[in-house]
């Protein structure tokens, strides 16, 4: 099974709301598609959303990056050789994370089509449903709260609320004002986006303590490559502190894992630079019995299904945060996961289980 063509698209879906966090406000959702072709007919699918203030990825950097560096890499290679292929994806330049996921996604889709197999038993088969929380963007205190009070009226029971844009007390007051309103059954995560400093989230955190807001965890509070400011924080507080940003190589991983700076790490295959990589963080993560979660940037139906199918082959991924396609005004595809309010099905075809593709111009079949 050799590697005939690599193609891209881009596409660009509107959400129904800005979503906002510390770091940035989406109101289209953009991405380029990855569509690779093998030699016996087999087509893989891949996404790469730009987020420049998170991995640094441009449209434009994902698809000079497949066509001027991947591409050439890639052709007429046999993909049954997948550990060279996957161990030349990661070498063969620095950085690019996201054109990187987008092309590993398309090659696990063929690899897994050509075994019968749907993605997620082909990368291990742990579970075929999982349970995704909704994110609440950060905006005015009573509007976060109506915000909070309309997704669990629709059936979430995991919450998923952005702070460490302004002030700690401001934070204080919009996860005040969440709780009052949601009661104490609803599960609150917050994600500050590297928002607060260590010694203003300790001092925030044990406020929400004190005062009995029952925060299950709080992820990624201080700067990225602030490691040792991570360490004090997750050292000096009782809830859970999850690593993000910190967190996108296999040693950037280690070190957060040997020092203990966090209780968890979220798992993206955008800052991984694709699933192989994301299962030797898991691995990793494992052994030193850290659960994970898997989450994603702003991503349509396509990367999500991909995400969907890695965080569902691993009993250690123990949380989902797949809530982006809700957020969009339609869905480019026909096939993948499925949604249900918010459990989320694994589809039974083989590879992601994508059927067709919708772009500018016309519909592609997989």
């Amino acid at each position: 099974m050799k590697i005939e063509q690599i193609e891209t698209y881009r596409v660009a879906v509107p959400l129904l709301n800005p979503f906002k966090t510390a770091l940035r406000t989406v109101t289209v959702a953009e991405s380029v598609l990855v569509k690779i072709i093998c030699d016996n007919g087999i087509t893989g699918w891949g996404e790469a959303p730009p987020t420049v203030v998170i991995t640094g990825d441009s449209l434009q950097s994902i698809e000079s990056a497949v066509h001027l560096v991947i591409a050439p890499f890639l052709k007429n290679k046999s993909l049954l050789n997948y550990e060279l292929i996957f161990q030349g994806l990661k070498t063969g330049m620095v950085g690019n994370s996201s054109a990187k996921a987008a092309v590993d996604m398309a090659l696990y889709d063929c690899l897994a089509q050509y075994c019968k197999l749907p993605l997620y038993q082909f990368l291990g088969g742990y579970k075929q449903e999982l349970e995704t929380d909704f994110t609440v963007s950060v905006n005015g205190p009573e509007e976060m709260a109506d915000d909070a009070v309309s997704y669990i009226n629709q059936g979430f029971n995991v919450l998923k609320v952005k702070v460490g844009k302004d002030d700690i007390e401001t934070d204080l007051e919009r996860i005040r004002e969440i709780r009052n309103r949601v009661g104490n059954k609803i599960k609150i995560r917050l994600d500050a986006n590297q928002g607060w400093t260590a010694k203003n989230a300790i001092r925030a955190i044990r406020k929400m303590e004190d005062s009995g807001l029952n925060i299950e965890l709080v992820e990624q509070p201080v700067k990225a490559d602030d490691i040792e400011g991570l360490k004090q924080v997750t050292d000096h507080v009782d809830t859970l502190i999850m690593a993000d940003e910190s967190v996108f190589t296999t040693k950037q991983a280690f070190q957060v894992l040997k020092t203990r700076s966090a209780d968890l790490i979220n798992i993206k295959i955008m800052k991984s630079g694709g699933i192989y990589q994301a299962q030797i963080i898991n691995q990793l993560a494992e052994t030193c019995g850290v659960e994970c979660m898997v989450g994603s940037m702003i991503e349509t139906h396509l990367g999500i299904t991909a995400a969907a199918h890695f965080a569902a082959s691993k009993k250690n991924i123990t949380r989902f945060d797949f809530d982006a396609p809700l957020m969009l005004k339609k869905n480019i595809i026909d096939g993948g996961i499925q949604y249900q309010q918010r459990f989320i099905t694994l589809p039974d075809e083989p590879g992601l289980g994508i059927k067709q593709v919708h772009v500018e111009g016309g519909i592609l079949h997989g």
